[in-house]
């Protein structure tokens, strides 16, 4: 008979890696956050940068978002060090305009979150305010095709989560209010 050993991660171990290596790429938890903050000021003009750092810490605890944040550091790294096959390595090192694959990575993080992190992602990749600018920067000898992605759509979702749950704050307020 097979004996077939089970495979089991520690979840911890996933999650504290998707933070150490975030950390390593240039991306902190508050550099995401003024993502989120920049999203929803005009929204809710209360709203402080601790509020949006535990948004984005909600969204990083999903194992599917730290999947995607490890995936994509992953191959940009791998690009980084020419392993790539070709022409894959090419379309990866210099964020080819028609390859899609980050986008759809990111876009498995924002699906989670409903149609309102979708658009935030859209508009936020394409206006590219602040960390997202210093990944996207070509210059510096680093290659984040896929985390740029992966940043904003982390951010949006924050962005989401936010929006759905101050809408719901706001519903359970009114329904106190009428009792």
């Amino acid at each position: 008979m097979f004996n077939q050993v089970t495979y089991s991660l520690n979840s911890r171990e996933v999650a504290d890696a998707t933070n150490e290596w975030l950390e390593k790429r240039g991306v902190s938890k508050t550099s995401i956050a003024q993502l989120v903050h920049f999203l929803q000021k005009d929204y809710y003009p209360e709203l402080t940068l601790d509020d949006c750092i535990n948004h984005v810490e909600s969204v990083l605890s999903k194992r599917e978002v730290q999947n995607a944040v490890l995936t994509g550091i992953q191959l940009d790294l791998l690009a980084e060090e020419g392993k790539l096959m070709a022409p894959l390595q090419e379309m990866v090192r210099n964020d080819e305009s028609l390859y899609g694959c980050d986008e759809i990575l990111a876009l498995s993080i924002v699906n989670v979150y409903g149609s309102i992190g979708f658009t935030n992602f859209g508009y936020i990749d394409k206006l590219k305010p602040g960390i997202l600018k210093k990944l996207n920067d070509k210059n510096d000898g680093q290659i984040h095709t896929f985390l740029d992605d992966i940043v904003g759509a982390i951010a949006a979702s924050a962005a989401s989560r936010l929006a759905h749950r101050k809408q719901a704050s706001r519903e359970e307020e009114a329904t106190r209010l009428k009792e």
